[in-house]
């Protein structure tokens, strides 16, 4: 068992930002929007896992590649080389869609914690918020870039659960390889949610910042806006770690999807809204580990992306305004980044205090991030392709083909909910 955990750790050790990128986006607010799909559309939005990969993949790879290749990250890069109206723009609906993220997953990771604890829920809630300060704070990034990898691990008791129950592979096949579609709000609209959750905007910033981070710790710069000298190889690593994260996001995806589907969706739970909902439900369905185990997932994860949705915050206000930003740092050396994540994180506990609807709160959210990631994905295309940027290293013409088709798929989904939300 010695040797087994110690080859686990290596391995962690050579995953970096791609993989904490891609764990990142199956929050908790994540794993009730894809409990969501499968509980009331069973497999039928699997299709949505594959078709998303490639974009995701590629799309994420470029915001790697642009920090790497810069030394900047993605919004100091907008401020340098696009207009500084759209920049503030884009890092406001950031800001308004991560905080609100916060607050549900931190309401979501609380009640999770109350269902297998007991006590009371704004007992978790307070010391959630003030652990996940505390982490980004005070914890050295090395140590703390590695403890995210482990927790990101957490999304695996998914597989376990999926397995647990009684699946119809045959059906998940044929839904995953065959789209359906249709054309009823409820279900355009839950696509909508899925398409919003899957694609977000922080994770465009959080990993182009991360790539820089990881040259800092490596002493290839000595500091955000230091140009680096990259060699192909730490192109092609990078690549790689996206692609195993991305790959690693979207099986976990999959797995909420079919865990949700045969149990709830098969035996006719189709009103949930959030996955303690689906936690309970599942009690009955499948036994009690299978509910323990889906609750220490939300909470796992939770710890692992709330990090991650408050510091890209922080990075893109700090490079916005021109502070002082990094993990890497100490505080009194980013005072106002390691602010903007506290005050992120304290507003998201505020959220959950004055009882404001979570999952009405969420919605809103998805609507922000399509509207956001629709000019971001142009942006960083763009960005990805310019010889100034990033030297040598350019898009490739296949990759490029890839994000602008889920450019186009985003933009008419977007127009599409914001067609159906003012009607």
């Amino acid at each position: 068992m010695g040797n087994i955990l110690a080859k686990l750790g290596k391995k962690i050790k050579k995953i970096g930002p791609g993989f904490i990128t891609g764990a990142a986006d199956d929050d908790p607010s994540g794993i009730a929007t894809y409990s969501i799909a499968g509980a009331q559309y069973g497999y039928k939005l699997n299709w949505l896992t594959l078709f998303l990969l490639p974009a995701m993949v590629v799309i994420q790879e470029m915001c790697g590649r642009i920090g790497m290749a810069s030394g900047k990250g993605l919004a100091g890069t907008i401020r340098r080389y696009h207009s500084k109206r759209l920049l503030f723009l884009a890092v406001s609906l950031l800001t308004v869609a991560n905080i609100i993220n916060i607050g549900a997953d931190l309401g979501i990771m609380a009640a999770s914690i109350q269902m297998i604890l007991g006590f009371n829920f704004y007992y978790w809630l307070g010391i959630v918020g003030i652990l996940i300060i505390l982490m980004e704070v005070f914890v050295p990034y090395k140590r703390y870039s590695g403890i995210l990898k482990w927790l990101g691990l957490s999304l695996s008791v998914y597989i376990i659960t999926a397995f647990m129950v009684k699946q119809d592979w045959g059906a998940i096949a044929f839904d995953l390889f065959i789209p359906k579609i249709e054309l009823n709000e409820g279900y355009i609209m839950t696509m909508i949610g899925f398409l919003g959750t899957t694609i977000s905007p922080y994770l465009f910033f959080w990993q182009a910042s991360e790539e820089i981070e990881e040259e800092i710790i490596e002493n290839k710069i000595v500091d955000f806006g230091h140009k680096p000298e990259v060699k192909p190889l730490d192109i092609k690593k990078m690549g790689m770690d996206t692609k195993i994260g991305m790959i690693f996001s979207n099986l976990m995806t999959f797995f909420i999807i079919i865990t949700a589907a045969a149990t709830l969706h098969i035996n006719g739970i189709t009103n949930i809204e959030t996955p303690q909902q689906a936690a309970l439900a599942l009690r009955p369905l499948a036994g009690d580990f299978a509910y323990i185990l889906f609750a220490v997932g939300i909470i796992g994860i939770g710890l692992q992306s709330i990090p991650v949705l408050a510091g890209s915050v922080g990075y893109a206000v700090s490079e916005a305004f021109k502070f002082n930003e990094g993990l890497s740092k100490k505080f009194d050396k980013a005072k106002f980044f390691y602010a903007v994540i506290a005050i992120a994180t304290l507003v998201g506990v505020a959220i959950n205090i004055l009882q404001i609807n979570i999952m009405q709160a969420l919605y809103y959210a998805a609507v922000v991030n399509g509207v956001a990631a629709v000019p971001l994905i142009a942006i960083i295309i763009k960005l990805a392709d310019d010889e100034r940027i990033v030297g040598k290293f350019k898009t490739k013409k296949r990759s490029k083909v890839i994000a602008w088709i889920v450019f186009g798929f985003m933009l008419i989904s977007v127009l599409i909910m914001l067609t159906q939300f003012f009607m």
